[in-house]
């Protein structure tokens, strides 16, 4: 097993739980919901603020483009804390271990300029990073094999020696690809398994 010299978290669904959908079906019903998803590619617009495009041109942008949907879109803005919520508490204490014992702890994440910087003046943690690589800012998201080079590039350890975990498999097989040790998150405690079994933390350290 290789000895690991960074760790690095995704955020969206491993430091903070990302369900649009589940806000959606609270606060519009399911059936609401169900008919504006399958009408409008909100992942799709989501995807081009991650690229670095105005956070609120562009939902606001899509919003009148579906006037039928225009309140609901709007939300996406207006109430994206909600969106972005609940905080993965036992995550958020391995990122602080980690740290704690002077292991480096990136993040690379598909999140755009604004929507970022508002996330970090809500939560503590996002500032606690020795880099954070943001998709905004870097113009181009996972799974393209770019971004991970460019993570390469810019913290000068060998693949091999990065510890990468994220909850979507197609971004797990482009880091795999790039020779990096790669966790798809379903759960923190087994995200806190491979950070034991590697190593990083104890058991107790790990919360388990």
């Amino acid at each position: 097993m290789s000895k690991i010299e960074a760790v690095i978290f995704d955020i969206g669904n491993v430091l903070i739980e990302w369900q649009p959908e589940r806000f959606y079906d609270r606060t519009i019903g399911e059936a609401r919901r169900r008919e504006m998803f399958a009408t409008v590619d909100l992942h799709g617009m989501n995807d081009r603020v991650d690229l670095g495009e105005g956070f609120r041109d562009i939902i606001y942008e899509t919003a009148e483009a579906y006037p039928e949907f225009r309140a609901e879109i709007r939300m996406w803005h207006d109430h994206w804390l909600e969106l972005a919520n609940p905080v993965i508490d036992h995550s958020v204490m391995l990122l602080r271990r980690l740290r704690a014992k002077n292991v480096p702890v990136f993040a690379l994440t598909n999140f755009g300029i604004e929507s970022f910087a508002y996330a970090q003046e809500h939560f503590d943690f996002l500032n606690e990073f020795d880099h954070a690589y943001v998709s905004g800012h870097m113009g181009v998201i996972k799974p393209n094999p770019t971004i991970y080079q460019m993570v390469e590039d810019h913290c000068k350890i060998a693949p091999e020696a990065l510890l990468f975990a994220d909850d979507r498999p197609d971004n797990i097989t482009a880091a795999e690809a790039r020779g990096w040790n790669a966790h798809l998150f379903t759960a923190p405690h087994r995200w806190a398994e491979v950070l034991v079994d590697h190593g990083l933390l104890t058991k107790d350290e790990a919360g388990l």
